[in-house]
């Protein structure tokens, strides 16, 4: 055991997941494996983060006291998939993250296009949970593989889609040709529903889902007016539907899951919010870094767009800044100085290439993080002292 600091501090580890190696509440164990190495008097509480992408059906499941529930769906290219959703029975709330069943983490990288993959499983994953009757219910959305609008997910719910001649559309590249959208006769009671997004973007637009997101999904820039006009046709048809929400493309976040958040919103009357936001309400995250001492916070990536886009790591910063509380950010890679004007970060640290490579952090990501957590809590102790 190391010589250590005795100043005996609570420590609050709530690290986003590190994308393609770690789940949040692995990275918070790993973290937490190192710091008690070198500082094992602090008292350490782990409360994982999620902003609405891989992840969030858990980690707020296990907030609102949910159990798991299994069920059939079909993946974003339609083929069968054994998923799972949440439900907790006292609140009567339903929890469901469209990674667990459209994620484009499920897909094998680079055999489907998005042009060939949409959001019905997602529609399908509602049915079921509607058939719970809940009072409300929560549909985290990062993380996806579609670029559909919804429109998937609003067929699976019970809308139909017509061209000119009245026949009925089913792939949502031919929604350039849309002429009529007709409602189900009864559609799904979800409750109160809420729509957990991770971004602010709009639906359209240079800034919309297709132009920023897509290229991520496989779209090519010469298919950008292809899938443009086939959301814009689908966004000024929905806006006449009696009931349908006239401004659902133009509000922040509309464009989150490759046009999702508006889908959720127009086709199912969902309120968009912010992932972090929910997640942290639920969880006490702001009554939690108040009582901490010292917060250490953490993803994959941590760069500029962690702070400016509002990123769940980088909400943590702020919050720590708002009460006054040091904040530690630990990550995979940094190019993110934590003096730079407007970081709320103490201490800003990566695994590579500080202490190995890319590839060997990769292939060891728990044994790696852990070891940084106790690098910084050396350093901390040296602040302590000086």
């Amino acid at each position: 055991m190391e010589t250590v600091n005795n100043q005996s501090l609570r420590v609050l580890i709530a690290p986003d997941k590190f994308k393609g190696t770690l789940s949040a509440k692995e990275a918070a164990e790993a973290i937490a494996a190192g710091w008690r190495r070198v500082r094992p008097k602090d008292r350490i509480e782990l409360l994982p983060i999620s902003d609405g992408g891989d992840g969030f059906g858990a980690l707020l499941g296990e907030r609102l006291g949910a159990r798991e529930i299994a069920a059939s769906a079909v993946d974003a290219a339609h083929r069968p998939l054994k998923t799972r959703w949440w439900w907790a029975a006292e609140r009567r709330t339903a929890v469901i993250e469209s990674a667990a069943v459209i994620g484009i983490a499920l897909l094998p990288p680079g055999r489907f296009h998005p042009f060939d993959l949409d959001t019905f499983g997602l529609g399908k994953l509602l049915r079921q949970a509607a058939r719970r009757r809940p009072l409300a219910s929560v549909v985290g959305v990062g993380g996806s593989a579609t670029n559909d609008g919804g429109f998937g997910m609003a067929r699976a719910l019970g809308w139909r889609f017509f061209d000119a001649a009245g026949k009925p559309i089913r792939k949502w590249t031919d929604l350039d040709r849309l002429e009529r959208i007709e409602r189900p006769a009864r559609a799904p009671a979800l409750g109160a529903l809420r729509v957990a997004v991770d971004v602010r973007n709009r639906l359209l637009g240079p800034k919309g889902a297709s132009r920023v997101y897509g290229p991520q999904k496989g779209l090519q820039p010469e298919q950008m007016p292809k899938a443009e006009g086939c959301l814009r046709r689908l966004a000024e048809k929905a806006a006449s539907v009696p009931g349908v929400d006239p401004e659902a493309a133009r509000l922040p976040g509309s464009g989150a899951a490759g046009g999702l958040g508006f889908g959720l919103k127009a086709f199912a009357g969902a309120e968009i919010v912010s992932g972090f936001d929910l997640f942290a309400e639920i969880a006490g995250l702001p009554e939690r870094i108040r009582a901490a001492d010292l917060v250490i916070t953490g993803e994959g990536a941590l760069d500029e767009t962690s702070v400016r886009m509002g990123k769940g790591v980088g909400r943590v910063g702020r919050l720590c800044r708002r009460f006054r509380k040091p904040c530690l950010a630990l990550a995979g890679a940094v190019s993110l100085n934590a003096g730079d004007k407007g970081s709320p970060f103490a201490l800003a640290a990566g695994i590579a290439p500080e202490l190995t490579s890319r590839n060997a952090a990769m292939r060891k990501p728990a044994f790696w993080l852990s070891r940084l957590a106790a690098r910084a809590a050396r350093a901390w102790n040296q602040r302590l002292k000086a």
